[in-house]
């Protein structure tokens, strides 16, 4: 008769945070100063006020978008008054410094982000260090997952990803907008190539989220019953595997589309033109 060994009573106890010999700090790291600095820059810039609005050209910051303050109404540069309230106000400029003139659309642009499964691993690890590393020791007594509050609110992602699909669309329509000449006509300009790369990186990060593919394949039992659904969900998977270099990516294109803007809007630079 074959011999039944017992289970063990415990774990191994083992008192080395972990074996890795790589250097697996290296992510977290960098991760933490590198959000910590956008965030800084991105706080200033929505709070600041000023420098957000190029009448001439129409070109609008991203970070300002939709301008939804009255001072937003009558921006003047160089002689050239023009409109950012591209879609009507509804907060008076006498409002305290900390509301954004982009009050309807940063909250949800900010819990879209937040919720997104790329950020969650990084700012998890950066931030919280839960865990820090895979195959490293969690330094946490207790670990509930995302099943209490606060982190409950991460089953929200897909809704903010739908607010963040529609202010994809008026980004959209503020790069298209740039395209304006000297002579109230088409034109080119740096501005306007700049805010188109960052909207095209806009839609392609928004594109692939999980819950874009999700939406275009889910649910199905035959594929070849639903040949479109089933061809934009091939196209969204393939995107899909670079969601998470395209959420570091647009960090980054939203940064050059507002410095870019703010420079221009300051009076510091003028704009390269093109055509027009």
């Amino acid at each position: 008769m074959a011999t039944v060994e017992a289970p063990a009573k415990t774990r191994a106890r083992i008192s080395a945070k972990t074996f890795r010999t790589d250097n697996w700090r290296k992510y977290p790291y960098v991760t933490f100063i590198f959000f910590t600095a956008w965030v800084v820059y991105a706080t200033v810039r929505a709070m600041w006020g000023g420098a957000f609005y190029v009448p001439e050209y129409n070109y609008l910051t991203p970070f300002y978008s939709p301008c939804v303050n009255e001072a937003c109404r009558s921006v003047t540069l160089d002689g050239v008054t023009g409109s950012a309230a591209h879609f009507g106000t509804f907060v008076p400029a006498t409002v305290p410094f900390f509301i954004p003139y982009a009050l309807v659309s940063l909250p949800f642009l900010l819990l879209f982000r937040l919720t997104c499964y790329y950020y969650r691993k990084a700012y998890y690890r950066s931030f919280w260090a839960s865990p820090q590393a895979c195959a490293v020791r969690e330094p946490h007594a207790k670990y509930t997952g995302e099943t209490r509050f606060p982190l409950i609110g991460q089953n929200l992602h897909r809704y903010f990803w739908l607010i963040a699909g529609v202010i994809s669309v008026i980004n959209t329509y503020d790069a298209i907008l740039a395209f304006k000449g000297k002579d109230g006509g088409f034109g080119v300009g740096l501005g306007s190539l700049i805010l188109l790369a960052n909207v095209v990186l806009l839609w392609l990060y928004t594109l692939s989220c999980h819950s874009c593919r999700h939406v275009m394949g889910g649910r199905l039992k035959n594929f070849s019953k639903h040949p479109v659904r089933y061809r934009l969900w091939t196209w969204v998977s393939k995107i899909n595997a670079q969601h998470g270099t395209y959420a570091l990516i647009t960090l980054g294109s939203l940064v050059v589309a507002d410095f870019y803007v703010m420079l221009v809007a300051g009076d510091i630079i003028n704009d390269f033109r093109f055509f027009n």
